[in-house]
């Protein structure tokens, strides 16, 4: 067949995608053979597989083809995840644009359009994988609400409810207030930001009895609003009398009242959010702060609302912060919810679910919490109560789900006790048997989770996700069970009455707490655990992942397998680094610096962009994305082709030929040259893939192929003009081409696959994919060396050329001087073709009116009647290579004169200075011959 002019990429994918699916050569079943299983990071069924996504899919394709090659049986798992968060707020969107609200559906309903949607948009995703080349079992498809995989989570639920691991209760939790849902600590992204500091005057309370005669239902004292509002309509009342104890710079008061001396002083509170001021319920002071201990037993007016709540003491607060006081809010911090349960204060709740100010909080209801605090600050302008703003550098708490601040909430949520799952988690990897790469990075941080776990909240307010095997009846009474008619028989069992009405709770659980379950239940090893493929599959060989879910997923799934299956669900974990644009940003939609993978694929083609995001992905480094890359991807996918096409012209040429069997020693140089050479990289090659280094595997084989394959052997054994190659030495060429392909295929499979379909007749169903890699040995290691020195040589007298301006068919002579002529005669007709000289001569003396080369000990005379300049250039930086091994053999004698180094060094360190030395003082003595010439 006639090849393209250039390779065409997306023909060829869709055809291999198309070849691989009908011949289910990725479906795997247990077999004889070892077993490599890999489970997909579970991608959000709401999304499209961005740069990040494409980075790891490409890593574990590597990983998995290059098992499935080396004698493993290898299955990919491929899979979705629920995710109930990210995909409950799209249902919600795309219901709203239709005219529907969430509210007013039952949650059946919901459920209803929620998997209506998912059946429409959740494959899109694995469309993209197709795409990308991956190489996953596609009977095995898994998805986080699937029925099986439902039910096992609540199996695991009740499991670990029944051992007492898991339990209800009010806590203070994080409220995503956009998504109206608990979440973790773990998805909770703090940001170092320049906050702000209120400083807000908190009048005292008159001492006039029961703060309870003198508020309205409101909390509103009159007598002290009409106090406050005369002092303040006084032009001679000023914020600026300070008492007797002059170290009190926040206790201030008035004076010059009209009429009488009587003292209304107040407090002075920095606060960082003023919108929760309506629900404080108390001041505390350290007990040990002198400025305030005459207060013991004082209260102070809420501003605003006017209403009396206690000063109190605590060793808690920081004496040193703000004015030493601190603003004690229950409901809308940690810290001040145990001070509260310590000291027995009131908890109010101003904020809805919503972020909103509640009815709890009297005023400004239902104004959403920043824009109250902008009100609040401007009527406690009004009111002269704020004093002033400082900036202050603050830590502030995200939702990694929807972007929006945070807030501590009390709330009542189910949790999971997680110290005793932690520690055997822990001891697995710090024990070895699972390996993190790279350790150095992430062991660390992988320690830090486990040794500073908390509690992990589990419930979520959401329709969308597995629903809470708890049942309720009217009076509060609760068990726990799988379905409703477990939870009946177990109710009766428990509290020994019939037929009661029982209620489900509304809650889902944590996405997090279904997909730590992933590597296991993907094999039904929870809900058939005693299945063929679970025993031979799990478990898994390695697992890929970002590093930004160390915690959240990757910890929590080694918890999982070793508590639920004693068994540790992975042996080795590689983490991925960040995909950062070219100002060292992440990646992201927001941004709008993410490109779209399937436009990428369209415009360079999958390999060239597999191609693009690894050769720029250092094992478990950010990576910072360059189109560039990929365009190198694609140039190098063209050199493939125009090799492809420039082997098919020899096959042509010798078909046609009556003298290709022509001998050719010096061809039998390239060859052996090159089967060693072969073997060096791939041995190389497998040792970094094992290490996970796999874009320096890239490169070896990258190198390989453009520079040792395609640059010197193709070009050491092409036939003189009007010739045909030799047809052992075709062979051996195609040999070694579709060896290359072979290593190249796991980074790059579509043109692999394209191009060893076309180096020979195949049978049907047969792939490169599943071709076993062959071992291969260094058979001639002296003769590597051989071929870099005459690649060296040929270097270098091209350059002379190049500095002569010498045309192509221009000539030279080239005279050799060499202790070691021995070694030029089987690669002489190589060197005289690449240089185009018209003859290789060896020699024992120096040639006049020459330009000389040296090459180690070597040193060639290069003459032509075409040279168009003197040997003087060539004489300069001969002149300037000297005074460097000069400069050098200086060092060097000097590291070899000093006793303490040659004391202490081992003796291969010894024996390589001294070589270094040997060969530096021979090079020199070629030079300064050549230079006498």
């Amino acid at each position: 067949m006639e090849l393209t002019k250039n390779y065409e990429a997306a023909t060829t994918e869709q055809k291999w995608t198309e070849y691989w699916a009908a011949h289910q050569l990725y479906k795997s079943t247990p077999n004889h053979l070892p077993a490599y299983s890999v489970v997909i990071p579970p991608p959000n069924v709401t999304g499209v597989l961005h740069m990040g996504h494409t980075l790891n899919e490409t890593v574990q394709d590597i990983l998995v083809r290059r098992a499935r090659m080396t004698g493993y049986n290898a299955c990919w798992v491929p899979g979705s995840d629920h995710a109930s968060i990210a995909t409950e707020a799209k249902i919600v969107q795309v219901l709203k644009e239709q005219g529907i609200d969430k509210n007013t559906l039952t949650r059946p309903q919901f459920l209803e359009h929620a998997f209506a949607w998912k059946e429409k948009y959740g494959n899109i995703i694995y469309d993209q994988i197709k795409k990308l080349g991956c190489s996953v079992d596609w009977d095995r498809v898994s998805f986080t609400m699937d029925h099986h995989y439902y039910q096992s989570v609540l199996q695991t639920f009740e499991t670990l409810y029944n051992k007492g691991l898991i339990y209800r209760g009010a806590r203070m939790i994080n409220w995503d207030v956009a998504a109206k849902t608990a979440l973790s600590d773990e998805e909770v992204e703090y940001k170092d930001i320049e906050g702000k500091l209120y400083y807000i005057k908190y009048y005292l309370a008159p001492e006039n009895g029961n703060n309870e005669k003198t508020t309205t239902e409101k909390g509103i004292n009159p007598q002290v609003v009409e106090l406050k509002n005369s002092v303040l309509s006084s032009s001679e009342t000023r914020f600026d009398h300070l008492p007797n104890n002059a170290n009190n710079t926040s206790l201030v008061g008035f004076s010059n009242l009209e009429k009488n001396e009587l003292e209304f002083p107040y407090i002075t509170i920095a606060t960082q959010r003023p919108e929760t001021i309506m629900g404080d319920t108390a001041i505390c002071f350290n007990p040990n702060d002198e400025r305030y201990k005459h207060l013991a037993g004082k209260k102070v007016l809420i501003p605003l609302l006017n209403k009396a709540i206690p000063i109190i003491y605590d060793e808690y607060v920081d004496p040193t912060f703000g004015t030493g006081g601190l603003k004690v809010t229950p409901a809308h911090d940690i810290n001040d919810y145990n001070l509260g349960l310590k000291h027995g204060l009131d908890v109010i709740d101003t904020l809805n679910d919503d972020g909103n100010i509640s009815e709890a909080a009297q005023l400004f209801v239902g104004i959403d919490r920043f824009k109250a605090r902008k009100l609040i600050l401007q009527e406690l302008t009004k009111t002269g109560q704020y004093s002033k703003e400082e900036s202050y550098p603050s830590r502030i708490g995200y939702s990694q789900r929807t972007g929006v601040v945070v807030e501590p909430k009390i709330s009542t949520q189910w949790f999971l006790k997680m110290a005793d799952l932690a520690k055997p988690a822990l001891e697995a990897v710090t024990s070895g048997k699972i390996k993190i790469y790279p350790s150095d990075r992430f062991l660390a941080t992988y320690k830090h989770w486990l040794e500073n776990v908390k509690d992990w909240c589990i419930s979520r307010q959401l329709w969308w996700g597995q629903q809470i095997p708890a049942w309720y009846d009217d009076k509060g009474n609760m068990v726990v069970a799988p379905t409703k008619v477990a939870a009946q028989e177990k109710y009766e069992l428990q509290y020994g009455t019939a037929n009661a009405t029982l209620t489900q709770d509304a809650d889902v659980l944590d996405t997090w707490f279904s997909s730590w379950l992933w590597p296991i239940e993907v094999f039904k090893g929870i809900s058939d655990p005693n299945n063929a493929d679970f025993k031979y599959y799990y478990p898994t060989a390695t697992l890929v992942t970002g590093q930004d879910i160390i915690f959240f997923w990757v910890a929590r799934m080694v918890m999982a397998g070793l508590y639920f299956k004693n068994e540790i669900p992975f042996t080795h974990v590689y983490f991925t680094g960040m995909v950062r644009d070219k100002q060292g940003r992440k990646m992201s939609k927001q941004l709008g610096n993410s490109p779209e993978l399937l436009l990428l694929i369209q415009q360079y083609g999958a390999d060239a962009v597999r191609f693009g995001i690894m050769i720029s992905s250092p094992a478990g480094n950010d990576l910072l994305f360059d189109e560039g890359s990929l365009e190198q991807g694609k140039f190098f996918t063209n050199k493939l082709w125009n090799a492809l096409k420039l082997l098919k012209m020899w096959e042509e040429q010798s078909s046609n030929s009556e003298n290709s069997n022509a001998e050719n020693k010096e061809d039998h140089f390239a060859i052996t040259w090159f089967e060693n050479r072969l073997a060096e990289a791939s041995q190389e090659i497998a040792e970094q893939l094992k290490n996970f280094k796999l874009s320096e595997a890239l490169k070896t084989t990258y190198s390989l192929i453009w520079n040792d394959y395609c640059s010197w052997y193709l070009e050491w054994v092409k036939p003189e003009y009007g010739t045909a190659i030799h047809k052992e030495i075709l062979q051996k060429t195609f040999t070694f081409f579709e060896q290359l392909m072979a290593l190249l295929h796991p980074f790059m499979p579509f043109i692999t696959e394209e191009i060893y379909s076309l180096l020979a007749v195949r049978k049907n169903a047969e792939s490169l994919s599943t071709q076993q890699l062959q071992p291969t040995t260094i058979s001639h290691p002296s003769i590597l060396q051989q071929g870099i020195h005459l690649q060296n040589t040929i270097t270098a007298i091209r350059d002379i050329r190049n500095k002569q301006q010498l045309k192509p068919k221009e000539t030279i002579q080239v005279a050799l001087q060499s202790p070691n002529t021995e070694n030029y005669k089987n690669v002489a007709s190589i060197l005289q073709k690449q240089v185009v000289a018209n003859a290789i001569i060896f020699t024992n003396k120096e040639i006049e009116n020459s330009i000389s080369v040296v090459q180690g000990t070597d040193t060639f005379y290069i003459t032509s009647p075409y040279f168009k300049q003197d040997a003087t250039a060539s004489k300069a930086e001969m002149q300037k290579e000297l005074e460097r091994l000069t400069t050098f053999l200086q060092s060097t004698n000097k590291k070899l004169e000093n006793e303490k180094f040659v004391a202490n060094a081992k003796p291969e360190v010894l024996e390589l200075e001294q070589k270094k030395k040997a060969d530096a003082e021979e090079k020199i003595k070629v030079l300064e011959g050549a230079l006498k010439s």
